[in-house]
């Protein structure tokens, strides 16, 4: 599975292409597939994210993305210092994607 992340233009902020658009939550990412690249090279120089990449993913068990590398585990999330700013810090499992 390939992802297609970068950062918001205004605010910063990480987010995760959806096959439309982009979205701060890695659970409305898809896989890119083969168009990865292409898409990433279009969407930076349409403007409509900064520095866009691709990057590996998998499904978890009820089949929402997941990043495979630590270093994009911890982006999709939020803060390690802070758990309670994390973006999803009601999910019970969260600390298992950055351990």
């Amino acid at each position: 599975m390939k992802i297609v992340t970068g950062n918001d233009l205004k605010s910063g902020a990480v987010t995760w292409w959806t096959g439309v658009d982009w979205s701060i939550h890695i659970e409305d990412a898809v896989d890119a597939g083969e168009q990865a690249e292409a898409i990433a090279k279009r969407e930076e120089a349409a403007r409509r994210v900064n520095a866009p990449y691709v990057i590996d993913g998998e499904k978890d068990a009820d089949g929402t993305p997941r990043p495979t590398h630590i270093k994009d585990r911890i982006r999709a999330l939020g803060p390690t210092v802070r758990p309670d700013l994390t973006l999803k810090p009601a999910d019970p499992d969260h600390r298992d994607w950055v351990i």
